[in-house]
């Protein structure tokens, strides 16, 4: 299995590299959307603005190469953070106040992403530290082997709103439900960092790595 971990201009790469070594794969940083070709599975992470790391992505060519790869070729994906949230319709992040206009994402898992006040969290953003997640499935899937209520590391101001309910994998309590994990088919996103959550998070990322489309 050829893991590639998608280098499109963003910082914070070198700490889910490691993560992945540390578990012994094959890790191969892909910096040209033709490289995308080389590798099995894909992870999309992303720090900073999802107006800014869209803008990278639209810019550089990767939203064709990445159509291609994740939805004709059917490659697993898996964002992370704001990769996550780069997979959804659109985000109010980097808009007018009044919320007019959207910021398109790659759309791969239908939903918006807006602010986690918006969205009625009253607590201290962003929200930083560990949290208790709950899966809908702590028996298969990404979340094999990882009992309910395990803490995860976040580190976000916006949340992801699916179009649908299926698409929520797994949600925490910050003064609201927020959406942790989403899937859709193939197609993976967790909104807390694997990389940055002990063995929790290890496991995690195993379980993609061993069974991507479970």
């Amino acid at each position: 299995m050829r893991v590639g971990v998608i280098n499109y201009g963003v910082g914070n790469l070198g700490s889910v590299v490691r993560s992945l070594e540390e578990l012994h794969v094959k890790t191969i940083l892909v910096s040209h959307p033709i490289d995308i070709q080389t590798v099995d599975c894909l992870i999309l992470p992303g720090v900073g603005s999802f107006s800014d790391c869209a803008k990278l992505l639209d810019g550089s060519g990767w939203i064709t190469a990445l159509r291609q790869a994740v939805i004709e070729e059917k490659k697993p994906l898996l964002g992370v953070c704001l990769g996550m949230q780069l997979l959804a319709t659109s985000s109010t992040e980097g808009t007018s106040q009044n919320g007019d206009n959207k910021v398109l994402g790659l759309n791969f898992i239908p939903g918006r992403v807006e602010s986690l006040r918006s969205l009625g969290c009253n607590l201290r953003i962003p929200h930083i530290g560990w949290n208790e997640v709950t899966s809908k499935n702590s028996t298969g899937g990404l979340f094999n082997g990882i009992p309910n209520g395990t803490d995860f590391y976040f580190v976000h101001s916006f949340a992801f709103v699916p179009d649908k309910s299926e698409y929520v994998l797994a949600t925490t309590e910050y003064g609201i439900t927020v959406t942790a994990a989403v899937r859709c088919g193939h197609i993976w996103g967790t909104q807390f960092h694997p990389e940055k959550s002990s063995r929790a998070g290890s496991q995690l990322l195993q379980n993609f790595i061993d069974n991507p489309t479970c």
